[in-house]
């Protein structure tokens, strides 16, 4: 794995939520930041209301950026991943294993656990996905503001 690969791994397993970038039919732009699960840094999940502005959105325009970062990082020290990718509720309420993956990540820091049925049509809370085909870090190379493509090994 190279260094760039490390630094995304470390940076989404130290965090607890993205931020979540959509934008509705007309283009208007709306960003959330949403607890999340991932498997193998590609698949992102989190549970949301259909009836919530970045979900309304997904449903007419699947398009989304995220990123994760620090916060708490000092001026001038964060690093942070940023990605591109298309998203979707999941119909099924499991998502290939999605379901789990969040129940597990939700219990390891302290929440409870989760199973399709808390995510079924109906249950108010949907399973939702972001499949990621692109990640960039800012690069630290003295150059203000400016990012490199990572290709995940």
């Amino acid at each position: 794995m190279s260094d760039a690969a490390r630094t995304v791994r470390d940076i989404v397993e130290a965090n607890q939520y993205l931020v979540l970038a959509t934008a509705d039919a007309g283009g208007r732009p709306w960003s959330s930041p949403v607890y999340f699960a991932h498997l193998d840094l590609t698949r992102f999940f989190w549970v949301s209301s259909p009836d919530v502005t970045h979900s309304r959105n997904i449903a007419v325009r699947p398009e989304v950026a995220i990123a994760v970062f620090d916060s708490r990082a000092r001026i001038g020290t964060g690093q942070g991943v940023y990605m591109s990718g298309v998203a979707r509720l999941v119909d099924d309420g499991d998502g290939d294993g999605g379901i789990a993956a969040f129940s597990r990540r939700s219990v390891a820091h302290g929440g409870h656990e989760w199973t399709s049925d808390d995510v079924r049509p109906g249950a108010g809370l949907r399973l939702y996905e972001a499949t990621v085909d692109a990640h960039w870090i800012l690069a630290k190379d003295g150059k203000p503001d400016h990012r490199v493509a990572v290709h995940l090994d």
